[in-house]
């Protein structure tokens, strides 16, 4: 028998893996979501660096936001990663959902993103 924490890290480990195939070079925009918050991230896989970050946890959202952990505050994040990730001139990534199911917050952050001018 395998734990939660086993059988979420291997579908994490299934969707990055399956990414790299696909990512042709391109950055990867990579989302974690806690019980309190929402994280997201463009990631330079090749250089290993992290380009932009975006979260709920940031303190001008914090006090716009009734909390980080709705749909309102990931799409905020998926705003805010977009126009960063633009200044840096980055239009296209591919989207790492993490092993979450692409519905509610994840889903949102991703809509938010492509709304913000981002291509995936």
């Amino acid at each position: 028998m395998s734990t939660i924490a086993e059988r979420a890290l291997r579908r994490k480990t299934r969707v990055r893996r399956a990414l790299k195939g696909v990512a042709g070079g391109r950055p990867r925009l990579s989302v974690f979501r806690s019980s309190k918050h929402i994280y997201a991230q463009v990631i330079d896989d090749a250089a290993g660096k992290t380009l932009v970050a975006a979260s709920s946890r940031e303190k001008d959202l914090r006090g716009s936001l009734k909390t980080g952990a709705n749909v309102a505050a990931a799409t905020e994040v998926g705003k805010r990663v977009a126009e960063r990730a633009k200044e840096k001139g980055v239009k296209k990534v591919v989207f790492d959902r993490g092993g979450y199911l692409f519905h509610g917050r994840v889903k949102a952050l991703a809509e938010a993103a492509r709304a913000g001018g981002l291509e995936f």
